[in-house]
């Protein structure tokens, strides 16, 4: 690990793109400490005593929605606009089209999306800024419900161009970045909060222990799920091409167990705060929507059922089992037993969506902890659970590969450099 790191440095290109994403995420911290002007902040604090929802909200959000600060709302625009976009996608053949007409395609999809992020910005704003003149946070005048609105507009906006920028520029997704850092910024005070309920008796050290032994497990099961994979077993046919003979080698085609990574979490989660934010909007709504908060059991079954249809639906996006049995019948390869062609392009589709099922069910029972803490161990402050590890564990791990993929790229073209100038093992 030492050696790698030191590696990292070593390289130019890769030390920049790392250094720019430490400063975009510098960035996005210190926006979420500038405060909104007109807004209650011990009135603010208040409110969130208590509130499963806004908690939840302000965990995505990395603090900043309970100081609603200038990146108050987050990355939830620019994901709801995702998940619509890509929903509309299967819907309208248009769309469809334009996802695959490549990176002109991706470009008009970016820029859908964008358009989406900020009129999603603009509706959770008014209601928020609405909600919060209500509660008596926001100050009644017109002026502080524009400066608010406009205030975390603009933050969403500038919060979805640093993903982007750290996307193109940086190392790894840049939205899953800053939805990541939000995550880890509150862990220290997690921590204190813990280790001070353990000193003031209001938790023993032995419930503390069982709760971090259940992370310890919860962790090491989120690693094997990003990790994890199926193995197809391939053979190419032996071709005879002048006096070589090429194939004949066993290879097989890895199919992750967790395609979808993180994604069906952090879609099914931003899906289902939308109900709950609308209806305490309005008066006398305030019971309908505890059945949409966190803990409710309407909330654990459309999260469960949301999590397994975007596990399938984000797969069905990122995996095509006909271009893979195209590819490898143009290669001269087959799976034993298995015909080339449609028969082996349904025999991958089947064993991806088994995959895909176990994948998906093992999803939920790791975003389901953070209930089974509160309600077993009585936790209610240890927030670091289910969901919260599976976007650090698959972020993580993401970043690991990049660099690692950086890395060996690098040294590749090292070899071959020192090869032409003579000074290798290898001589052209």
């Amino acid at each position: 690990m030492a050696d790698t790191f030191r590696d990292v440095f070593k390289l130019p290109d890769l030390k920049r793109r790392i250094l720019f994403t430490l400063g975009m995420l510098f960035v996005f911290r210190l926006g979420a400490h500038i405060p909104t002007p007109g807004i209650n902040s011990a009135a603010m604090s208040q409110l969130f005593e208590g509130s499963g929802v806004l908690g939840f909200l302000d965990l995505f959000a990395g603090g900043a929605l309970r100081r609603f600060s200038l990146f108050s709302l987050g990355v939830a625009p620019y994901i709801n606009a995702s998940i619509v976009l890509q929903l509309a996608a299967v819907i309208f053949p248009a769309l469809e089209r334009l996802q695959k007409e490549g990176p002109q395609g991706q470009k008009k999809m970016t820029q859908y999306t964008r358009y989406g992020a900020i009129f999603f910005a603009f509706v959770q704003a008014i209601g928020m800024a609405m909600w919060l003149r209500r509660a008596g946070v926001l100050a009644a005048s017109g002026l502080d419900f524009f400066v608010a609105v406009v205030t975390a507009v603009t933050g969403s906006v500038a919060v979805m161009w640093l993903g982007e920028e750290m996307t193109d520029h940086g190392i790894g997704n840049g939205i899953s970045l800053l939805i990541f850092a939000g995550i880890v910024a509150r862990l220290p005070e997690a921590v204190i909060q813990t280790l001070s309920m353990v000193s003031s008796g209001e938790m023993n050290v032995v419930t503390l222990i069982l709760a971090l032994a259940v992370m310890v497990a919860v962790l090491a099961g989120a690693v094997l799920l990003e990790q994890g994979q199926r193995r197809l077993p391939v053979q190419y046919a032996k071709r005879v091409v002048g006096n070589r003979v090429y194939g004949g080698q066993s290879s097989f085609i890895p199919l992750r167990v967790n395609m979808g990574g993180v994604m069906p979490i952090i879609f099914a989660s931003s899906l289902l705060i939308f109900p709950s934010t609308v209806l305490r909007l309005f008066h006398g709504t305030e019971r309908l929507a505890n059945y949409f908060a966190p803990g409710s059991w309407l909330y654990t079954v459309l999260y469960v059922v949301l999590i397994v249809f975007f596990g399938f639906f984000y797969t069905a996006m990122v995996f095509n089992p006909s271009d893979i049995a195209d590819n490898m019948k143009k290669n001269g390869g087959f799976i034993l037993g298995i015909r080339p062609g449609k028969p082996t392009s349904d025999y991958i589709e089947k064993i991806a969506s088994r995959i895909t099922l176990v994948g998906s069910v093992f999803l939920v029972v790791v975003a389901l902890v953070p209930d089974l803490l509160t309600n077993v161990f009585g936790i209610t402050s240890f927030y670091f659970g289910g969901t919260s590890v599976l976007i650090i564990v698959g972020v993580a791990l993401e970043i690991v590969e990049q660099v690692n993929s950086q890395l060996l790229m690098r040294n590749y073209e090292g070899v071959l450099k020192r090869a032409k100038g003579g000074r290798g093992l290898l001589r052209f």
